[in-house]
């Protein structure tokens, strides 16, 4: 099933002294979703945000607020998430023993449920929770860090994650090294929200936004010619 090719830039390549307007800007400019990586020094070797944030920049966001859980353990946190203002949140496949219990508690809150693998996982153990998902997040990085090379690797995952899924009105989300040049191969493969960070932010500010608006087109301009 395809899907309209969404963009969502990543606010962990913004300017941190001013994301409630950086959040307006890339929506003004064209963004369809603003992503939230939160990220817990534990899971992951970063530490960004928390519940707190996310309820900062909610007023800030009109679209889709897209939050990636990078911690463990999940579960605990997820009401409080849910509660913070998020739209979409999304859970490692790596991140505990029970993900079925985990994707249980994220749809009981009312929010759509998101699942995301790590570069080194395979699709075999999504196979039973297709059902239970909104989206599923591949990573095209190891998580922890913006910046990081495309691991093209992961192109031929899309690919088969896609088919698995059939009709399925499932979103492929795209997380890692994003850009005008790879964005044409996970698109062609079946994936519909790309995540963008440093692509979308480089060379612009809250005070001249303009170039995030022609970097959001580029890359769904090529994304979608590629389709």
């Amino acid at each position: 099933m395809q899907l309209p090719i969404k963009i969502a830039p990543s606010i962990l390549s913004a300017d941190f002294a001013n994301f409630g307007a950086e959040c307006r800007a890339i929506e003004a400019e064209g963004a369809d979703w603003v992503h939230v990586d939160v990220m817990d020094g534990h899971f992951v070797p970063n530490l960004t945000f928390g519940p707190a944030m996310c309820a900062a920049l909610r007023p800030h966001i009109k679209t889709v607020m897209d939050v990636h859980l990078m911690i463990a353990p999940v579960d605990p946190y997820i009401a409080a998430f849910a509660n913070a203002g998020a739209d979409i949140i999304t859970a490692h496949i790596e991140a505990g023993p029970h993900i079925h219990c985990t994707l249980q508690a994220i749809r009981t809150t009312g929010k759509k449920a998101g699942l995301a693998l790590n570069p080194g996982t395979g699709i075999e153990a999504v196979e039973h929770l297709l059902d239970m998902v909104d989206l599923i997040c591949v990573m095209t990085v190891n998580p922890g860090f913006g910046g990081q090379s495309f691991i093209a690797s992961q192109v031929d995952k899309v690919r088969r994650l896609r088919a698995m899924l059939g009709a399925r009105p499932v979103h492929i989300e795209i997380d890692g090294g994003v850009t005008v040049e790879t964005a044409p191969l996970v698109a062609a493969a079946g994936a519909d929200v790309l995540v963008a960070g440093s692509a979308v932010f480089k060379g612009g500010s809250v005070t001249n936004s303009a170039p995030y608006g022609a970097h959001i087109a580029a890359i769904r301009a090529a994304a979608e010619a590629a389709r």
